[in-house]
């Protein structure tokens, strides 16, 4: 939908309506494009639900990322980095 800048300003309310329902709304002046109106997205956060879901479905089970226990030893860290006494 494309209409001009005094038209959008009479029914802005249906022009969000129709923004938020996905449509493509632009507003012009003297016939060229000034602003387009978008839905604007819930952002940031993290969904749980879909996070579980993934897990499940990807078949990562328990709270541990799967470590071996050698890795929590700082003595194996110091090894790995070429840190250890010789």
């Amino acid at each position: 939908m494309e209409l001009a800048i005094r038209e959008a300003k009479a029914r802005l309310c249906e022009l969000v309506v129709a923004a938020r329902n996905g449509e493509r709304v632009i507003i012009t002046r003297h016939g060229q494009p000034v602003v387009e109106l978008v839905r604007c997205d819930r952002r940031g956060g993290i969904d749980f639900d879909k996070l579980e879901a993934a897990r499940r479905r990807l078949g990562i089970e328990g709270e541990g990322e799967g470590w071996p226990e050698e890795f929590d030893d700082p003595a194996f860290s110091r090894r790995v980095l070429g840190l250890d006494d010789k």
